[in-house]
């Protein structure tokens, strides 16, 4: 391990994201550079583990603490990163589950509370709920005070009822954006619907926010381009990628441990099966998420 602020963990379990798939799919270098990519070969950034050893300057952590966060390289035995990017870890979940939580939760907590601006009482509803950030959505916008709405296939209705959706639409038999309701804030992580078919769905001041990574090189490299404009805008559309810091982590694990957030786990893979689980996940089919067990 180098440098004074690093953390070293000792891998126990990582998760797997869509732009974990993008990356092997060789991801243009431009995209790379913008994302801080290109300083690892090995991919994956979601981990939980033991602390094996920390730079002078760290004063939050020391070795053999659970911790859980991200660190650029996450599909291996160790990564390196800073403490303001680890929590320790909840202490009722295994270190696969925690593995689930940081950028899917991240994401959905920074789109809801802070892009979103979900508040009690208001109407909610969730495109594309089915997936790993979208099953996070669901329970934080119920943990939030919201009535929540969910989008996504007749196959995950009863999962979606049973972490909090209040009511789950099929795509495939009816079209939100028709239905003539209206709701406050559309979290949006689908993202294949044009902005005029989502405009009919909102309230007045209601708030359209983009999350979550598109499939498609040239869509995703669309969505960091928009993401600039409407950040500088102030438009009601807003398109963000999620910032992982320790008092987010720390939400995420006071709502885990206060029964309030639990990550949905599709699949568990092990270390020698990570090309598997990245083809997994690019082909769209994941309920909830994806894990490794670092053994």
């Amino acid at each position: 391990m180098t440098g004074d602020d690093r953390v070293l963990v000792r891998i126990r379990g990582a998760s797997v994201n869509a732009l974990d798939w993008h990356l092997m799919r060789r991801l243009p270098h431009l995209i790379s550079m913008l994302l801080g990519m290109l300083r690892s070969r090995v991919r994956g950034a979601d981990m939980a583990g033991h602390v094996e050893a920390v730079g002078k300057n760290v004063a939050r952590f020391k070795p053999g603490d659970e911790v859980f966060g991200v660190g650029l390289g996450s599909l291996s035995e160790y990564a390196t990163t800073s403490e303001d990017r680890l929590a320790a870890k909840p202490r009722n979940l295994t270190f696969e589950q925690a593995a689930a939580l940081p950028i899917a939760g991240c994401t959905a907590l920074q789109g809801l509370r802070d892009k979103g601006q979900v508040k009690a009482g208001q109407r909610v509803l969730i495109y594309g709920a089915g997936g790993g950030v979208g099953t996070f959505a669901v329970q934080i916008a119920k943990s939030l005070g919201a009535h929540v709405t969910a989008v996504s296939s007749a196959a995950n209705a009863d999962l979606l009822h049973s972490i909090g959706a209040d009511r789950v639409i099929d795509y495939s038999k009816e079209d939100f954006t028709k239905s003539g309701q209206r709701w406050d804030v559309l979290f949006d992580i689908g993202a294949n619907r044009s902005l005029a078919d989502c405009s009919r769905v909102l309230a007045q001041n209601g708030k359209h926010v983009f999350a979550g990574a598109p499939h498609g090189l040239w869509a995703l490299l669309s969505r960091l381009l928009k993401a600039q404009l409407m950040s500088r805008s102030g438009s009601q559309r807003i398109m963000f990628m999620a910032r992982i810091r320790h008092e987010d982590l720390v939400t995420l694990k006071e709502l885990v441990e206060g029964g309030k957030l639990s990550p949905v786990i599709d699949r568990q893979y092990s270390l020698r099966e990570v090309p598997d689980a990245v083809r997994y996940v690019g082909a769209r089919q994941a309920r909830g998420k994806v894990v490794i067990s670092v053994n």
